[in-house]
């Protein structure tokens, strides 16, 4: 199956082609510019260098969430433009058990952690012998209410878990493990694992269907709120 998987949960931008789940490219720009822009280059490039038209594709898979709240709608947003043109499936995964994937086979659980800003972190806890099986849900909480849950070892890897290092050690001490810096960084190419196995577990998302997985309310939706029950 060939696949185009996109990523944009960060201001980390990845798009990942595979073929049977071999990675054949892969588009990672980790720059804090215009992401509508970065993406549709970083799409056209990564095509373009392999020679793949998008009617070669047998499917596109994109990062639903948790994440950046204008990154998840400009990745949505775009897989479902591109799915609705050239008449593709579309498939999500989650952008936490993606970060996980960089950690596979791993003995203690791993986890991913991006900075949610407000003081808070979107994360979850998986094992990671294989496919990510979630430990504790994605969820969108304080670090300290998170590091509460975790019972024993674990690894931690993403910018959250960065943020976040004095604390976690602070709190959990020998019991906190780091990632490398190099598996910090979410990837479309892990991503593509949990997209083809969606796929072949027949997981196809109607475009209509697939929206972003934010986990906590926006801005927006917080101060309608506030005005609705004034």
């Amino acid at each position: 199956m060939k696949l185009l998987t996109i990523d944009t949960s960060t201001s980390t931008c990845s798009v990942a082609l595979t073929t049977g789940g071999k990675l054949v490219s892969e588009y990672l720009l980790n720059l804090e510019k215009t992401l509508v822009s970065r993406l549709i280059r970083a799409i056209e490039t990564t095509l373009d260098a392999t020679g793949v038209g998008m009617d070669d594709l047998d499917g596109i898979g994109v990062a639903l969430g948790p994440g950046s709240f204008t990154g998840l709608r400009v990745g949505v947003a775009t897989a479902k433009g591109l799915a609705l043109a050239a008449g593709k499936p579309l498939t999500g995964f989650s952008s936490l058990a993606m970060l996980a994937m960089n950690l596979p086979w791993s003995a203690h659980p791993v986890c991913p952690m991006f900075d949610a800003k407000k003081k808070e972190v979107y994360t979850a806890l998986y094992e990671c012998r294989g496919y990510p099986v979630p430990i504790i849900a994605d969820c969108a909480v304080s670090p300290e209410e998170m590091l509460k849950r975790i019972e024993g070892p674990a690894i931690f890897v993403g910018e959250g878990a960065l943020v976040y290092r004095e604390l976690i050690i602070d709190r959990l001490g020998e019991r906190a493990m780091f990632a490398p810096p190099s598996a910090d960084l979410p990837r479309a190419s892990q991503g593509a694992l949990l997209a083809g196995a969606a796929f072949s577990r027949g997981d196809i998302i109607p475009p209509a269907a697939l929206v972003p997985r934010y986990i906590r309310a926006s801005e927006a939706e917080l101060a309608k709120r506030k005005r609705d029950s004034a």
